[in-house]
């Protein structure tokens, strides 16, 4: 518990020590992060969605924590305190799991889509390296990444390791176009961001690119357009969308010609298996659903995590509820993008190497058809699968360091 504690203050304190080893590998990328430009670390100058604000969610919850209660303490996940908690089986990876195998879905073009992806929202350069280097040793190859500092360290990663850039699979977004864009320049906006990523990356494909809702119509249609040229020219070889509610989906699909691979949206225990009738919707057009927000966005659901149900099911298998929910998407037939971490949009040593062990490991066990049917019975009524929406029912704004509904 005297270490959880150093590790809190730590994290609140803004020091960056480590619990863990650095890999060979990392501590080469450590050395030549310097080397990237100012140029590269633009970001989205327009949406402020949960990459954007993950330093700041993360600073008011660990403000909020309670140093004499630990179990209000995010740990690496499937390793949140509590005395009652039971410990999970998985072992800290030593390396030996670089060789596993990670399902895949077949999408059109035969396009081989890893069920599993590292999802490094909010990290920093330093820590997508990280990441990344944490994510190889469990044999996942799936980096989700947004342009900026994310995109970054998948840029250092590539240049520096003995990788072959053909075994991974690099999954980027499109930014938002401001509001008032007109679909010309929101076009253009697209056009030049992919050839700003391939550049920066060193690459001249990614594996998808992904499109965000925003609210002008014409806009999602003229960006989508800019989406099937690059598919069409190689310049990726697939194309996906994100928080997209119904009447994006309606939007996007009167004018496109490629069907979208994939919807990226939130799903958790609570919003049942159809995820509030979004995924019927996305399966009306051949749309598979790719989740994020397992145990909540923007920030841990401390309900569901304390629920007794995943609890209790988490004690009979020796999981903690964060593996427990995994575990539930993943046999709802869905693909999930991990947090390295329960400390959303960090990844420091030994807390992000053992939560991405733990997450990956959840594909090697199963829940009963029982527990499953307790599971999809949970309901929450204020879960939206699209929080992070420019206009859907449900999506969410920062103001103030707070996350709030739109209006």
């Amino acid at each position: 518990m005297a270490l959880d504690i150093i590790r809190i203050v730590a994290l609140i304190s803004g020091l960056h020590f480590t619990v863990g080893f650095q890999s060979p590998t990392l501590q080469r990328h450590s050395l030549r992060i310097s080397s990237l430009s100012a140029a590269n670390n633009k970001d989205d100058g327009f949406s402020l969605d949960r990459r954007s604000a993950i330093a700041t969610t993360s600073a008011a919850v660990l403000t909020s924590l309670s140093i004499t209660n630990p179990a209000n303490a995010f740990f690496p996940v499937g390793a949140i305190a509590s005395s009652n908690r039971p410990k999970s089986t998985s072992k800290k990876s030593s390396g030996n799991n670089s060789n596993r195998v990670i399902p895949t879905w077949k999408l059109d073009g035969g396009v081989e889509f890893p069920i599993l992806a590292l999802n490094t929202a909010g990290l920093s350069t330093e820590e997508t390296l990280r990441a990344i280097d944490y994510a190889q040793n469990e044999g996942l190859n799936h980096i989700d990444f947004h342009p900026g500092k994310e995109r970054d360290g998948v840029a250092q990663f590539l240049k520096d390791s003995k990788v072959d850039r053909d075994s991974l699979f690099l999954n980027t977004k499109i930014r938002k176009p401001a509001p008032g864009t007109s679909p010309e320049d929101a076009a253009k906006l697209a056009r030049d961001q992919i050839e700003e990523d391939l550049q920066v990356l060193g690459v001249k494909y990614v594996d998808m690119l992904m499109l965000r809702d925003t609210p002008d119509q014409k806009n999602i249609q003229a960006q989508w357009k800019v989406l099937e040229e690059a598919l069409a020219a190689g310049k990726t070889r697939s194309v996906g969308i994100i928080n997209y509610c119904p009447s994006g989906l309606e939007t996007l699909m009167e004018t496109a010609k490629v069907v979208p691979a994939l919807n990226y949206i939130m799903c958790h225990v609570g919003m049942g298996p159809d995820i509030q009738g979004l995924r019927t919707k996305n399966e009306k057009y051949g749309i598979r659903t790719f989740a994020y927000g397992q145990t909540g966005e923007p920030e841990p659901r401390e309900a569901m995590l304390n629920d007794p149900i995943l609890k209790r099911i988490g004690e009979t298998h020796n999981k903690s509820t964060e593996e427990v929910a995994l575990r539930w998407v993943l046999q709802n037939d869905l693909a999930a993008s991990l947090r390295p971490s329960g400390n959303f949009g960090r990844c420091e040593g030994e807390e992000c190497q053992v939560g991405l062990s733990r997450q990956v490991s959840c594909l090697e066990w199963e829940l009963t058809k029982d527990e499953m049917a307790e599971l999809n019975a949970i309901k929450y009524d204020d879960a939206s699968p699209t929080p992070f929406s420019a206009y859907c029912p449900g999506s969410l704004v920062l103001k103030e360091g707070k996350w709030v509904p739109r209006v």
